[in-house]
């Protein structure tokens, strides 16, 4: 390779890279999960790479490589896969008949952490939409719109594209864009309760941050009566993989009573995920000592207290991908 085109190439790779952050949210927006969002954007640069003597420039390189990954999208949802929580696949169920059946991994929205898929902004207002839009209600109520009103949607709605660009990335009519936005937009306005949005400032405001704080406070110290006092009467709790949810404070505390009574004496660290506030669970480790691994927690707000309390607990899979350990000795104030 000579000189020239090893430099060529660099320059490439660079220019692809800088798009990679935004794609991957794009991509994640689509199919609902995290791992195959990456692998989407992998497969979108190397279609990139091997084609790009091909592009003639007639587009911006952005929007020919949405192009590109709007198709691999498309042709991954033709399985026909539309990934949910559980609320949208079950009834909820009382906490006296209360069993953990799993399900098995494509079938869940899978949480994806915010560095992964938020690009970084100066703009305040771009960047609370960007946010509302990994949300796990709003990406669990694009998972019900045909693939094509998803694209669509996630264009018009969340990227603001122009009617006619998303056309002409689409192959389509403007007609026939704004005809699918409409029907996407009709779909969205009949979901369930379980859709609306969370109440999160962007940064946490004050008392939100103290609601975190006494959160923890509550969690950590396993404390049912100061958690009760922080969730709302009609809090919902999930834990994916299994298709068990719960609501209601009474249902939630019992639960972590009676099967979740291994979790008393966790801890909890921040991560930033979905757009929302959230935390990986340490649980109490008796037979190798310290804390492992057991659930990302994502929190729900809204009116000053928590609305959802949802636990992913594939931690050997969702635990690297926030780059934690899946094992630590003791709580950080209990190491130095």
């Amino acid at each position: 390779m000579s000189d020239g085109t090893a430099t060529a190439t660099a320059e490439l790779d660079v220019r692809l890279e800088k798009h990679r952050v935004e794609l991957t949210g794009y991509c994640y927006r689509m199919l609902g999960s995290s791992f195959e969002a990456e692998d989407a954007v992998q497969d979108t640069m190397i279609r990139a790479w091997r084609s790009y003597e091909k592009f003639e420039g007639r587009s911006s390189l952005r929007s020919w490589l949405y192009r590109i990954a709007t198709n691999v999208c498309l042709d991954m949802l033709t399985a026909g896969n539309k990934r949910a929580r559980p609320m949208d696949l079950t009834e909820s169920t009382p906490l006296a008949q209360a069993a953990l059946a799993p399900r098995p991994d494509n079938t869940w929205l899978e949480p994806v952490p915010d560095a992964r898929v938020l690009p970084s902004t100066a703009d305040p207002a771009e960047a609370a939409v960007a946010k509302e839009s990994v949300r796990l209600a709003f990406v669990a109520a694009l998972q019900k719109l045909p693939s094509k009103q998803r694209a669509v949607l996630i264009l018009r709605e969340v990227l603001a594209w122009k009617a006619s660009e998303v056309a002409e990335l689409l192959d389509t009519s403007v007609a026939s864009v704004n005809s699918a936005l409409q029907r996407a937009r009709a779909t969205l306005a009949v979901s369930d309760g379980h859709a609306a949005a969370a109440e999160v400032s962007d940064p946490l405001d004050e008392e939100q941050q103290k609601l975190l704080d006494r959160y923890v406070a509550a969690f950590e110290g396993y404390d049912m009566a100061a958690l009760t006092a922080l969730l709302h009467e009609d809090a919902v709790m999930t834990m994916p993989p299994f298709d068990l949810w719960l609501t209601g404070t009474s249902d939630i505390t019992g639960f972590m009573t009676t099967l979740g009574a291994p979790c008393a004496g966790s801890h909890l660290v921040p991560v930033a995920v979905n757009g929302l506030p959230g935390f990986a669970q340490y649980k109490p480790d008796p037979e190798k000592g310290g804390f492992s691994a057991w659930a990302v927690q994502v929190l729900e707000i809204s009116a000053g207290r928590i609305a959802g309390f949802h636990c992913f607990l594939d931690t050997a899979r969702w635990f690297p991908l926030f780059g934690l350990p899946l094992h630590i000795e003791g709580k950080p104030d209990e190491t130095q």
